[in-house]
C-alpha cells in the first residue's frame, strides 16, 4: 500500500518522500526515495524527514523483533539445536512526538484477528490521528495481493470503510481522506 499511496499522492500534486525497505517494486517517479535495510535505519530516516511533512503515513510492515546478536560469518551447522535470541525493534510509530506536532499521523494496522479492537487500541496507544486497518489473514487481500479492503478509524470516533478494490483505487481514496482530514485540522486551528 505504501507505494500505491506514494503514487496517488504524487498524482494529486503532493511532494512525497518514500522511505522503503527492500521490495520488488520500482519507486514512483517524482518521489524522493530513501532506501533502508533495517528497522533501525528506517527509524533514523523517519525521524530525519518527519520535521518536513504535513502528513506522515506509516504503513511499512516493520518486523517486531530482530536478532540480539548478528554473526559476521556463516553459522556452521551442528548437531545441537541453535537458540536464536530476539529483541524488540524500535517502535517507530510510537516514537513520533505527539506534543504540538503540526502534521497528521496515519498508522496502519495489518491484523489477522480482532481487527477493529486492535486498530482502535493502536489508534490510541500510538497517538495517531487515523488508523487504516485491514485483515491480512486471507491470501486474497492485503500483503501479497493487488486487492485490499480497509476500514479507517479516526481519532474523532468516526469510521469509514472502503470495500474490496484494487490497491491503486484504495490508495487514491486514502490520499483524498488524508488531505481532507489535514485541511479540516488546519481550519480548526485558525
Amino acid at each position: 500500500m505504501g507505494y500505491g499511496i506514494a503514487e496517488a499522492a504524487l498524482e494529486a500534486g503532493h511532494d512525497v518522500a518514500l522511505i522503503s525497505g527492500p521490495v520488488n517494486l520500482d519507486p514512483p517517479r517524482g518521489a524522493q526515495f530513501i532506501s533502508v535495510l533495517t528497522s533501525d535505519e528506517m527509524d533514523d530516516a523517519v525521524h530525519q524527514h518527519v520535521r518536513d511533512c504535513d502528513v506522515l503515513v506509516m504503513c511499512a510492515a516493520v518486523a517486531d523483533y530482530k536478532p540480539q546478536n548478528i554473526s559476521a560469518t556463516k553459522i556452521k551447522k551442528r548437531d545441537a539445536p541453535l537458540i536464536l535470541e530476539l529483541v524488540p525493534t524500535r517502535d517507530i510509530l510510537s516514537s513520533i512526538k505527539n506534543k504540538d506536532r503540526q502534521f497528521l499521523v496515519v498508522g496502519f494496522a495489518a491484523e489477522t484477528n480482532d481487527v477493529e479492537a486492535n486498530a482502535r487500541k493502536k489508534l490510541q496507544t500510538k497517538h495517531c490521528d487515523i488508523i487504516v486497518a485491514n485483515d491480512v489473514s486471507g491470501a486474497d487481500s492485503g500483503m501479497e495481493s493487488d486487492q485490499n479492503e480497509v476500514t479507517i478509524f479516526f481519532r474523532s470516533g468516526e469510521t469509514k470503510r472502503i470495500s474490496r478494490a484494487p490497491k491503486k483505487i484504495i490508495a487514491r481514496e486514502l490520499v483524498k481522506i488524508f488531505s481532507n482530514t489535514r485541511e479540516k485540522r488546519l481550519t480548526k486551528k485558525m
